[in-house]
């Protein structure tokens, strides 16, 4: 399987962030605007949440320049592990965003001062809003895809969730209406907080698990290990380890052959090895094959995984 080209995967980035940026700032203005109007603390906060979204696909777009560029001395691994570091600190950004929004509806609810019903306009734009979000979500996610953009696919999630919120601040509005209560649209933006808030936390764990060079699954291991098995002469997989690097594949393997062969026939094996790993899986960036001779004993071995491991 062909990895994406870098050029083709920056210019899906790129135009999930235009798209983003236009939608995001457009609903935004709306909806802090509609709030103002009508009254509705619930909408305001959707509108917050949405002009994160706006800075989110700014952060994109410069980040596109970074991981473009080639692999240097102080980067030899390239710099693609940007996309990474941008997914954590949009995490953040989510974090706090969440948390602005329940602390002022909490403040709003402990004040006990009266508040009025939202206008049926706001009820309008939060139907637009769901709209908007649900194609937005679509297309980070369609390009996330494309691209296997880490950064992508966490802000289709993060967008996901606010077609949820714009379907709870409409269910605030609607129930404020028919109670006459206007404390029912501050609960409702105190519940969106918090669903905001759960949502950046789940980003979080998923960016820091690729910064820790983790991996949430034994597939891809599976995969390598059913490679080394097709390869004639190639046996005992161990000391695997799998990290990823902005959507690509890093892999050390340390396999055994026979003792007796020549150095280049042993390379040979290797080389077959890399090229049934590519074939095998997608995005792989650099495969690093270690050679031992067969029966070498692996006592004393503190890190990777082999097929024990995974059939565990």
């Amino acid at each position: 399987m062909a990895s994406i080209p870098t050029g083709q995967k920056t210019a899906y980035i790129r135009l999930a962030a235009i798209t983003a940026l236009a939608g995001n700032a457009l609903l935004a203005a709306l909806k802090i605007a509609a709030g103002i109007v009508s009254g509705s603390d619930a909408l305001i906060g959707d509108g917050i949440d949405s002009s994160t979204d706006v800075l989110i696909a700014v952060i994109t777009l410069v980040l596109i320049k970074i991981i473009a560029r080639p692999a240097d001395l102080g980067h030899p691994w390239g710099h693609g592990r940007a996309e990474t570091v941008a997914t954590a600190l949009l995490s953040f950004l989510i974090f706090f965003a969440g948390a602005q929004l329940i602390f002022n509806s909490a403040l709003s609810l402990i004040s006990r001062r009266e508040e009025a019903v939202p206008s049926g306009g706001a009820v309008i734009v939060a139907l637009v809003s769901i709209a908007g979000k649900v194609f937005l979500a679509w297309s980070q996610y369609f390009f996330g895809r494309k691209a296997d953009s880490a950064l992508l696919k966490a802000n289709a999630k993060n967008m996901a969730g606010d077609v949820l919120v714009s379907l709870a601040v409409l269910i605030g509005l609607g129930l404020s209406a028919l109670t006459g209560i206007g404390a029912v649209d501050s609960i409702a933006a105190l519940l969106i907080g918090i669903w905001i808030i759960r949502t950046a936390v789940n980003i979080f764990i998923e960016a820091n698990l690729e910064l820790m060079d983790g991996s949430a699954n034994t597939e891809s291991y599976k995969i390598v290990f059913d490679a080394v098995k097709s390869v004639k002469g190639a046996a005992s997989p161990h000391r695997t380890r799998m990290r990823r690097i902005a959507g690509f594949w890093d892999i050390d393997i340390d396999i055994e052959v026979d003792p007796l062969l020549r150095v280049d026939q042993a390379h040979a094996i290797a080389s077959q090895l890399e090229n049934e790993i590519k074939m095998r899986l997608d995005n792989v960036y650099d495969i690093m094959i270690h050679i031992e001779p067969r029966g070498d004993s692996k006592a004393g071995e503190g890190y990777g995984l082999c097929e024990e491991d995974i059939d565990r």
